[in-house]
């Protein structure tokens, strides 16, 4: 018991990110993304993020946060996620019963931005759980506590979907979708997904950049040839940042565009031709 309270307690303090002056999230814009959230802040509506994964979705949230000089609190979701998980529970400390907040009712009392990401992974019966604060209402129920608590006048909710991994069994029920307000996103232009892999791998040279990104869009057209998912600016970013580091430019992206996307041989191969055809061999 005493380990999962510490757990507990530590998942808490992981997951508040406090604003930092001098900290600013190096973000992009591709859009009109940054005046539809400020305008969504200033209203209080809950927010939906839409789009494939390694887009820059968390990374815009981050940012955003920031932005408003709210502190931000994210949950990765899963399956295993429950609503105490993310509201709260009672458990023994000695000889007593003390409740411990979740990371969503600590963002309702602090006035935070509470990021539930990729929040089709939770299980149904915990994304119930947000529908009063996504209306009119704003309130958070703690049924085990027979409370019902009033959101800060700061708080925000923003969720993070990814359509491409719906199916019947697991997708966002259109009674929860329509809560929100839905920004979508995509991977960024070619020019912006050069200045970010730059940016983000520490000042790799130009050239490089321009093969790495070059390669990896290339790829990317691979996802409506067996590919489940498409190579994503994160893994750019991850193959600019071994390349930085010294290795060799196939290694480095058969190490972060390459295997963590596929097992299957032919497709590996594929990708491997096209990450030659702009960096030759790892020979040469």
């Amino acid at each position: 018991m005493k380990n999962l309270i510490n757990r507990l307690r530590g998942v808490e303090q992981d997951a508040v990110q406090k604003p930092v002056a001098g900290q600013e999230p190096f973000y992009v814009a591709q859009g009109n993304e940054i005046e539809l959230f400020e305008a969504a802040y200033r209203k209080r509506l809950p927010v939906m993020l839409k789009g494939p994964t390694g887009c820059g979705k968390t990374r815009f949230v981050e940012y955003m946060a920031y932005r408003l000089t709210r502190p931000l609190v994210s949950v990765a979701c899963h399956e295993d996620l429950t609503s105490s998980d993310l509201v709260g529970r009672y458990l023994l400390e000695g000889d007593e019963t003390v409740w411990y907040d979740g990371p969503l009712t600590r963002a309702v009392k602090e006035g935070a931005i509470c990021y539930l990401d990729e929040i089709v992974e939770a299980r149904t019966d915990t994304t119930v759980v947000i529908h009063p604060l996504t209306d009119h209402r704003r309130v958070l129920p703690l049924e085990k506590k027979s409370q019902m608590i009033e959101a800060h006048e700061d708080f925000m909710l923003v969720i993070s979907y990814n359509p491409g991994y719906q199916t019947v069994l697991k997708d966002l029920k259109p009674s929860t979708k329509q809560r929100f307000i839905a920004l979508q996103f995509d991977y960024p232009s070619e020019a912006i997904e050069r200045q970010i892999v730059a940016k983000e791998s520490g000042g790799l040279d130009a050239e490089i950049v321009d093969k790495l990104v070059a390669a990896g869009r290339k790829a990317r057209a691979l996802k409506d040839h067996g590919l489940e998912e498409a190579t994503s600016t994160r893994a750019l970013t991850y193959a600019g940042t071994l390349i930085q580091a010294g290795v060799d430019p196939i290694e480095a992206c058969r190490a972060a565009m390459i295997h963590p996307l596929t097992d299957d041989p032919e497709l590996v191969e594929a990708i491997e031709e096209i990450v030659r055809a702009h960096f030759g061999t790892a020979d040469e």
